[in-house]
């Protein structure tokens, strides 16, 4: 595992916190990549829960680095929230083994603010948000006006920042959405307290992390949001606002992207979205309702009942490829245990034309009728099965059959939430052993 990025390959909430937690254990660096505190990986550790926002899985194993790269929009207040949770958990969290890039954007009050009041005025046309003030976040940093890590350590520059830009935001909030204006000074002294409560956590976390693997060392880039949700890849508008795959490491942790050894994707054995946007093999019946029960799809971070529905071939094959994954990791399998028939999107019917392959020219995928395929179920439990040898032979002709219409091999299945329910497939070592 010298460099592998491991990456959600639906629409977020495959199950990767558990995944790179397992991971991690052969890891030396962990690095997350992109996005922000909306993400929720949950890792189950001897029936405690942990459910991680900003802070890579990796930190729940003693000795490893674990990294939070420039790509992301860091929530001091939430950050320090979960150092401070951890701690009191007895998980040991300081500057030697957490590091967070100078170069994240920072989430201020007033991206917050924006945040939920414009989701307001969407109305019918709402993306969906969690109301975090991501998206806002990100918008300043393409705009060039948003501010930094670096910039909370340094008084002057982060006044002379946080004042051009709450002359906008406080317009923006007072004279469109008819909210007050936050004070400057409120602001600075509040940002600037927190600030230095991350300052030994500080670092060039881009130069630390290629250092480490010049020096030989694995590492371990996780992402947070789904490849769906890729703000250029995904089901636009319906996205999050960075790079979710394998295509965010080089600008989201400052790597080489041809320094990476491999790539690998996790999808769970249905399908599961949050938010607005397309869905293709959304099941809206009594089916859905079942998954969703059975899979607790509820969300981590925001407690959002998930919508959910049958595995698409499609999404998953367009996924895989686009990311360049060598292999992919199948999750909650032993949430099908109960269905008599488990059903297979396998192609689209778009305006009269059949699809084989994911539409991606399309702008609407809202009408969008499904193609269908079905598998008998195996009703048994297989949460307690560690070998593929031992599972049900219908639970094995399922997984063969999705891996045939997918196209790329599955290197590992997850029967269960805690971290100890794996089943490695054979040719694990051949699909992630490029280098």
């Amino acid at each position: 595992m010298p460099a592998t990025c491991v990456f959600g390959a639906q629409w977020g909430d495959e199950g990767k916190g558990k995944i790179i937690d397992g991971l991690a254990r052969d890891a030396d660096v962990v690095v997350r990549y992109q996005g922000g505190a909306n993400a929720g990986h949950t890792v189950i550790v001897g029936g405690a829960k942990y459910v991680l926002h900003l802070i890579p899985s990796g930190i729940l194993h003693r000795s490893k680095l674990n990294v939070i790269g420039n790509g992301l929009a860091v929530d001091p207040l939430k950050f320090i929230e979960e150092v401070e949770g951890l701690r009191a958990r007895g998980v040991a969290v300081d500057g030697s083994n957490l590091r967070l890039s100078s170069a994240a954007h920072v989430i201020f009050e007033h991206h917050k603010r924006i945040d939920h009041a414009s989701e307001r005025w969407r109305g019918v046309g709402r993306i969906g948000t969690t109301g975090r003030g991501i998206g806002p976040c990100y918008a300043d940093k393409a705009a060039r006006t948003g501010l930094r890590v670096a910039d909370l350590l340094e008084p002057e520059r982060c006044r002379r920042r946080l004042a051009a830009a709450l002359a906008e935001k406080n317009a923006l909030l007072t004279q469109v959405h008819g909210e007050a204006p936050l004070s400057l000074e409120e602001q600075l002294e509040r940002y600037m307290h927190l600030g230095e409560e991350l300052r030994p956590f500080v670092g060039d976390t881009g130069a630390e992390v290629r250092a480490a693997y010049r020096a030989g060392k694995q590492i371990l880039f996780e992402g947070a949001q789904g490849a769906m949700l890729d703000i250029d890849h995904g089901s636009y508008p319906y996205v999050t606002s960075s790079n979710t795959g394998s295509d965010g490491v080089a600008a989201g942790a400052g790597f080489p992207a041809r320094w990476m050894d491999r790539v690998v994707g996790i999808a769970k054995a249905y399908c599961t979205r949050v938010g607005e946007g397309p869905f293709p093999s959304e099941d809206h019946g009594a089916d859905g309702v079942k998954i969703r029960e059975a899979g607790n799809e509820y969300g981590a971070t925001t407690g959002r009942p998930r919508r959910c529905g049958w595995f698409d071939v499609l999404a998953m094959r367009y996924s895989l490829e686009l990311n360049g994954a060598d292999g992919w990791i199948m999750t909650n399998l032993d949430v099908l245990d109960s269905f008599e028939e488990i059903k297979v999107a396998t192609a689209y019917e778009v305006g009269g034309k059949l699809h084989t392959q994911w539409p991606g020219a399309h702008v609407d995928l809202a009408d969008v009728k499904v193609r269908l395929e079905s598998a008998k179920g195996w009703k048994t439990d297989i949460t307690g099965v560690r070998r593929y040898e031992d599972l049900p032979a219908l639970t094995r002709k399922y997984v063969e059959w999705v891996e045939k219409l997918v196209g790329v091999p599955i290197v590992m299945l997850s029967v269960g939430p805690d971290r100890d329910q794996i089943i490695p497939r054979a040719g694990l070592e051949v699909a992630l052993a490029r280098a």
